[in-house]
């Protein structure tokens, strides 16, 4: 499988203080991949790393070319980035915070909003309303949706689950397949609810104190006895 992105010995820091490692890892086009690890571990900040919101130093490869310049930049190459806390605009409604989506795009964004809406089919009835009044469920749906408006070759998902009641986990996990099965896009998500994580993500790197401590298909690592220990409670 060819590799659409590339980490190769990343650190990076915050200030004095040094969060990442050497971090190397890779991820299909069209894989998902999945980042486990306790808080603290460096989960957030290599997503960070990938979308240049951090101080990084090492090789970040997007499809073979370095992803260089700051965050509007990797946006504009195709890379999609979903922070924990989802970050929509409470203020605007649903229909303002999926065409910020689309901000480094020009021509029209209907063709988009219908196909979103094969999705996330409430976003029509809903558009109109401010997006701060949404659920926690709803509002992670709209986060992705406007994700998906940018129409990126790679998205970063930090902690989808965060919050959310089990069964809306489940159908937000739905929809990132079914995103990456219908669109082919490429997903990187870290996720604490490794239970789900193993069970969507075909690669997963298990990240202790800002280094790749496992790694591997997640078949193997559903069955690695520091994996069932440690994360999955057998």
């Amino acid at each position: 499988m060819t590799a659409l992105l590339e980490l190769n010995e990343v650190h990076a820091r915050y200030g004095p203080v040094k969060a990442l490692h050497g971090i190397s890892l890779s991820v299909g086009e069209g894989e998902i991949a999945a980042v486990l690890g306790a808080n603290g571990a460096g989960k957030t900040t290599t997503l960070r790393a990938i979308s240049n919101t951090v101080e990084r130093e090492g090789e970040v490869l997007l499809a073979g070319n370095a992803l260089r310049g700051g965050p509007e930049s990797v946006a504009r190459l195709g890379v999609a980035h979903v922070p924990e806390g989802r970050g929509t605009f409470a203020e605007l409604t649903v229909w303002e915070n999926l065409r910020l989506g689309a901000y480094t795009r020009s021509g029209s964004l209907r063709d988009d909003f219908t196909r979103i809406g094969t999705y996330f089919p409430w976003l029509q009835e809903r558009k109109h309303q401010q997006a701060g009044t949404l659920s926690g469920g709803e509002q992670q749906m709209l986060a992705l949706a406007r994700a998906f408006m940018q129409r990126p070759r790679l998205l970063l998902l930090d902690e989808p689950s965060l919050g959310l009641a089990p069964l809306l986990v489940t159908e937000v996990f739905r929809i990132i397949k079914e995103l990456n099965e219908s669109e082919g896009v490429t997903v990187l998500v870290v996720e604490q609810n490794a239970h789900i994580a193993l069970q969507l993500a075909q690669a997963v790197y298990v990240l202790e104190v800002g280094r790749v401590a496992l790694s591997g298909p997640s078949a193997e690592l559903r069955e690695h006895e520091s994996i069932r220990r440690s994360y999955l409670g057998y």
